[in-house]
């Protein structure tokens, strides 16, 4: 088993602040024979009559290392395999990935990650680690 991101339990309190029940830690698909992913969180809306029975896994990222172009890469890459496996095997559900307020406010407003996200459709849940809330939503 993969080992947990630094603010995974922040990113799961959040959203279930908002109302959606975790039903995954973590979201475990099969591909293959021999190939298994696993997503951070599954999680589906129990309340609100628009948005119910809304399902989403979250990849949790803390962007916490030296290089933020390099956790970038890695997001990047893990967030389009495991998109390409949802849309396979769970198309129902809807990928998101999960940054820290201060990487969107900073790494994310440069032009090539900017670019990157708006080609590959990246969907982005901007959450604060220490009010564990979930800041902003970007489909």
């Amino acid at each position: 088993m993969a080992a947990k991101d630094k603010f995974h339990n922040a990113v799961k309190r959040s959203l279930e602040k908002e109302n959606w029940l975790v039903t995954h830690d973590p979201l475990r698909i099969e591909y293959a024979q021999d190939e298994r992913v696993e997503i951070d969180l599954g999680a589906e809306r129990i309340l609100g009559a628009e948005k119910a029975g809304e399902k989403i896994a979250v990849e949790v990222k803390s962007f916490l290392n030296d290089s933020a172009l390099a956790d970038f890469h890695t997001a990047l890459g893990q967030f389009l395999n495991y998109r390409l496996v949802l849309e396979e095997i769970e198309p129902e559900r809807t990928l998101y990935l999960a940054v820290p307020t201060v990487a969107y406010e900073s790494f994310f407003q440069r032009e090539l990650p900017k670019a990157s996200v708006k080609k590959h459709l990246v969907k982005i849940i901007v959450y604060d680690p220490v009010k564990e809330e979930i800041a902003k939503w970007i489909n």
